[in-house]
């Protein structure tokens, strides 16, 4: 059962950094209050939300690809570092209620007007319900001092069944698209403009 959840944790990942037709929702939030240029070295939990027994693949390609999106923002890792790292992934079934004209007509014969306007209110519809996987990546910054959390950043997307042959690069894509909201650097207090604070 856990090589079961672990391998949908993966897929989750995968599908979030992979469907570029319908773009994750990223989003971020921070404590307003935290000091981020006490920040200059970061580490990861001993026990990491995306591990079981053992340290899986997941845990093994989120490490790599944190680690260069820090470092890449002037942090270095360290044994006692100013910020602990951890991981969260989990996927979640869901339901969607789909609406269209009945008849076996498709939204693609009326296409030319669809959006502009609806049908009478009698117009006939078939009602179905669409199943479907929804995957969230989770990564927190703690302040190893207090263990208390300052920034966390997440990814939602569908779970597609694509093949997920390359994993590491999908595990790094998704992680890009997360600190892509991180505006620090070590070391400062002021967040960097823009999309991000790497390389600047």
């Amino acid at each position: 059962m856990k090589q079961i959840v672990n391998s949908l944790c993966l897929l989750c990942v995968v599908a979030i950094a992979s469907c570029a037709s319908t773009r994750p929702l990223v989003r971020s939030d921070h404590d307003p209050s935290e000091d981020f240029s006490r920040f200059k070295t970061y580490g990861f939990f001993d026990k990491l939300g995306t591990d079981e027994a053992y340290t899986t693949l997941l845990t093994k390609y989120l490490k790599e690809a944190v680690s260069r999106e820090m470092e890449r923002r002037g942090y270095r890792y360290s044994e006692e570092p100013g910020l602990l790292v951890n991981f969260h992934a989990k996927v979640k079934e869901k339901q969607r209620v789909v609406r269209s004209p009945a008849g076996g007509y498709s939204r693609g014969y009326y296409g030319y007007r669809w959006g502009y306007y609806g049908p009478w209110g009698g117009y006939a519809y078939d009602t179905y319900v669409e199943e479907y996987t929804e995957g969230t990546l989770n990564i927190d910054l703690v302040d190893r001092a207090d263990m208390q959390m300052v920034w966390e950043g997440v990814a939602i997307g569908r779970v597609t069944e694509e093949d997920y042959d390359n994993l590491k690069q999908a595990v790094d894509a998704a992680v890009a698209a997360i600190f892509e909201k991180y505006p620090y650097r070590a070391g400062r207090s002021e967040p960097v403009s823009g999309q991000g604070a790497s390389d600047q």
